[in-house]
């Protein structure tokens, strides 16, 4: 793992948590996009080396709306930066890990992405993230 990618936080509505976060890190939002595999409207920040996407559910199926539900707006999950997303999730598996999802599927911000089931880290979402290559 490279560095912390991002940090995700789980939010009820998107539009007034982005200018709440203009605001908080003095930095406009650079990019919203939604991902409608996941059920997800995000909204990105940039704030010198680290970034903070916020994440709003578009249907009551979604991963984060379920969040939301059981335990309110908050830090959804932390992502992590891989080279090599595949051969990644192979090393975590042989350490022991329950990978949520052992093919990479895309993600928000042209990333490659996998998940770690939280039962296993401590109760965190660990999400791994690869920057996609460009036929994707």
């Amino acid at each position: 793992m490279n560095k912390i990618e991002h940090i995700g936080i789980a939010v009820k509505d998107i539009e007034i948590s982005t200018l709440l976060f203009e605001k908080l890190l003095n930095t406009p939002c650079y990019k919203t996009e939604e991902v409608e595999s996941e059920g997800v409207k995000t909204a990105f920040f940039q704030n010198g080396p680290n970034k903070i996407e916020l994440l709003e559910a578009t249907n009551t199926d979604s991963p984060i709306a379920k969040f939301l539900e059981k335990k309110g707006e908050g830090i959804h999950h932390i992502a992590f930066d891989v080279t090599d997303i595949v051969a990644e999730i192979a090393r975590l598996k042989a350490e022991g890990f329950t990978v949520l999802n052992e093919t990479p599927k895309k993600g928000a911000d042209n990333k490659l992405v996998a998940f770690l089931h939280p039962k296993g880290t401590n109760g965190v979402l660990i999400e791994l993230c690869q920057e996609a290559p460009e036929a994707v």
